[in-house]
This record gives structure tokens, sequence and C-alpha cells, in this order.
């Protein structure tokens, strides 16, 4: 009888021991994984920021934008005019806002104050995607992928448009109004964060988000409209743009130059693109892509019918990925978009984009060795300078098949008869609490 007493009260004391244990594991390992966190992205930061400084890397001219353009934008904005006499400035009126910001950090000179409203950008992005409740893949792609780009992503301001997005997109299912109108900041800096709103479910938050959006995006506008002159002037700009070298276009005529097209490169609108007699022919190809990758979102819109809390956020990367492959434009900062919205994406456990992450991954490294490090040799359409563009623009755009694919095949493609589970089966499985969840299935399934 006291031996029976004992074990029993041994093996209690032992479960104890171990639920304790676990307890304190639990309690470490988000402080341990939160501090090295914190450390990757302070040791990633200043070495970025020190290749900024130093901007000794291929072309060399990485920080001129921040050192003259964006001041000699400001002092502009600040006498009232947006500086659309300046060939340049292709940019939606709330972007001069951003410009201007560096103006009100004291004690800074402009390339100091945008570097520290640049950095507070990142680690607002990698502390809400760290947030509890989500999965730190995210936290940590941001975090480890950015510096892939080298010194670009902080002489930009890509980072503070792509902090909109992500703000937008993860408040978006709880806070549809905020979420529409950090969307429609967002695209009056760029017009890409509108895509963040494309991939809500239909229904009563949806209409929320994007009415939010509308009359915020208005506000904002006549604000604007009654505070500088030439608010829409960028339009002509933007409107006059060729192909770029670094497009999936310009690597079309890259390749024909290559084997003695007449095509040569030109300074034009800030970057340099292709003129020839094949350029027209290129530049009408990617507006009529973009049309079509317009009317396939649309279209999947209306199809999907399965839906979990990653969608908005799959729908959105897939978004961005079609009109950045159709663009005539692709420069270096794209990738911090694209970067930050796969992050979003691997904060949720339902998520089907984890394959297209890491092709995005390898993109950035391969598009950093293009610019800045060997820019000269794509400019000049060497064979390295080819294949550089070849291998980028070919990872852009599996990651763009893959990205549409997996998002079709989780939300509206029609279910395999085989996939479904008996009547039996689905009895079941079913608990106290009724039948799992359609987004419980899809979530798995994404899995």
């Amino acid at each position: 009888m006291t031996q029976q007493k004992v074990v029993p009260g041994r093996s209690a004391a032992a479960r104890a021991l171990v639920r304790a244990a676990h307890h304190v594991d639990g309690v470490r390992s988000p402080r341990a994984s939160t501090r090295a966190l914190v450390t990757v992205w302070v040791l990633t930061r200043l070495g970025m920021l020190y290749l900024l400084v130093q901007d000794s890397i291929g072309v060399r001219n990485v920080n001129d934008e921040v050192e003259f353009l964006y001041p000699r934008w400001a002092r502009q904005l600040a006498d009232g005019s947006f500086p659309v006499d300046d060939v340049t400035w292709q940019y939606p009126p709330g972007a001069g806002l951003l410009f201007l910001s560096p103006e009100a950090v004291p004690f800074l000179d402009y390339f100091a104050a945008f570097l520290v409203l640049t950095l507070a950008a990142d680690a607002l992005v990698a502390w809400v995607l760290a947030r509890p409740g989500r999965l730190p893949a995210g936290a940590w792609l941001w975090t480890a992928g950015l510096p892939l780009l080298l010194n670009v992503p902080h002489g930009r301001f890509d980072i503070q448009v792509t902090a909109l997005a992500v703000l937008a997109l993860l408040s978006s299912r709880r806070r549809p109004r905020l979420g529409g109108a950090l969307a429609a900041l967002g695209a009056l800096v760029k017009v890409w964060p509108l895509l963040t709103l494309l991939g809500l479910e239909r229904g009563r938050g949806s209409r929320e988000a994007w009415r939010s959006a509308a009359v915020s995006a208005a506000a904002l506008l006549a604000v604007l409209a009654l505070a500088f002159r030439d608010s829409l002037g960028f339009l002509r700009q933007q409107g006059a743009r060729g192909v770029q070298i670094e497009s999936l276009g310009g690597t079309v005529l890259a390749l024909l130059r290559a084997a003695g097209a007449p095509i040569v490169v030109e300074s034009r609108y800030g970057a340099l693109e292709f003129s020839g007699p094949q350029v027209a022919a290129v530049t009408q190809l990617s507006l009529l892509l973009t049309v079509a990758a317009f009317g396939w979102l649309l279209f999947w819109r209306g199809r999907a019918s399965r839906w979990t809390e990653a969608t908005p956020f799959d729908a959105a990367l897939a978004a961005v990925l079609l009109f950045t492959v159709t663009s005539r434009v692709i420069s270096p900062q794209y990738l911090v978009w694209l970067i930050g919205l796969a992050a979003v994406c691997l904060t949720s456990r339902h998520t089907t984009q984890r394959p297209v992450a890491w092709v995005l991954l390898a993109a950035a490294a391969v598009t950093a060795l293009a610019f800045p490090t060997h820019y000269l040799e794509v400019m000049q359409g060497t064979a390295l300078g080819n294949t550089l563009m070849v291998v980028r623009n070919g990872l852009l755009l599996t990651a763009t098949l893959l990205s549409c694919h997996r998002l079709w095949q989780a939300t509206a493609a029609t279910p395999d008869p085989a996939d479904s589970p008996s009547p039996a089966e689905a009895a079941s499985s079913d608990g106290p609490a009724g039948p799992a969840s359609t987004t419980g299935r899809v979530g798995a399934d994404a899995r």
C-alpha cells in the first residue's frame, strides 16, 4: 500500500516538473527569439547604412537621390509648388509630404533626417510583423531579406510606402476603415498600395475599406490641391515613360540589341530607357499585358469562393507581382515592396505563398548584383549584364506565375471530389462545436 501511494506521488511530481519546464520554455523562447530578431535587425541595418554612406559599390551613386534630388524637391515644395518642371518628378502628390518630412526633424541635415525616418519605418514594419499571434517567419523575412538589396532600400523612400501597405493589410481584417485609409495614403505616394484591398473578402468589411479609401484619398487630394500648385502634374511625366532597361520588356530589347538590332540606351525621366524601332511594340505589349493582368485579378475575385485570413495577403502579393512584371519600369527598390508583402504573407499559417517568398529572396540577391554592383554591365548590354537581367526577371516571372497559380488553387479552383470527406468522415470529425469551418479546411490545405 505504501509503495502504491509513493509511486503515484512521484509520477504526479514528475508531471508537475515537466509542466513547469514547458512553461519556462514557453516564456523564454519568445523572448530569446525577439532578442535574436532585434540583434539581427540592428546589425544588418548598421551594415546597410554603412554601405549607403560609403556608396562605393558598383556605380557609386545610390545615395545621390537623398543627397541632392530629394532636398531640391523639398525646397520647391516648401515654396508651395510641386516640381512639375523637373522631368524626374513622377509621383502622386502624397509623396510631397514624405519629401518634406525630413525638414521637420530638428538638429539634423536633410540626409541624416531622411535616414532616421527611413530607419523608423523599417523598424515599424519589423515590429508589426513580430506582434504576438503572428508567425515569426514574416518578421524574419523582412529583417534578413531586406539586406540582400545592400544599400538601395534606405537610399529610396519605398520603405515608408511599404510600411503603409503592411499596416493596411494587417489592419484591414479587424479594422477595415483604418486599412482602407492607410491603403489610400500609400496610393497617394505610390499607387500600388491600393492593391492591398483587392483580396478582402466580399461583404461589409470590403465595402467599408473601399469607401474609407475613397473618402481618405479625396480628402487628402483636396488638402494638397489647396496647399500646393500643380498637384497632378506628375501625370505628364508618367504618361511619357518608355521601356526601362531593367524591365521584362527591357530584357527582350537588350537581347535584341545583343543580336544586332539598332537599339540604344538613353537617359530620360531620371531612368535609362531603350530607344529604337522595336521599342514602341514592346511598350504597347506591356500596356496590353497590364490590362490583361487587371482583368485576371477581377476574374479571380469574382470566382474566389474560399477565404482564409491570409487570402488578402496572398492576393496583394500576386497583384503587385503582376503589375511589376508587366510594367515598362522595374527599379531595384520594387523588391522592397515584394519582400514586405511576402513577409506579411508569412505571418499566417494559412498562406499559400511560402515558395514564392523563397523565389523573391533569390530575385533580391540577383537584383543587388545587377544594381548597383554590375550596373555598368547592364547598361552596356554585356554578356554578364544581360545574364543578370535574364535571371532576375526570370525569377520575378516565376514568382508571379507561381503566386497566381497557388492563389487560384486555394481560393477559386473547383475542389477535387476525391479530396472531399465522406459523410461518415465528416460526422466523425465534427466535435461538440460542430463541423470545421471552411476557413480552417482551406488553411490546412494551404499548409
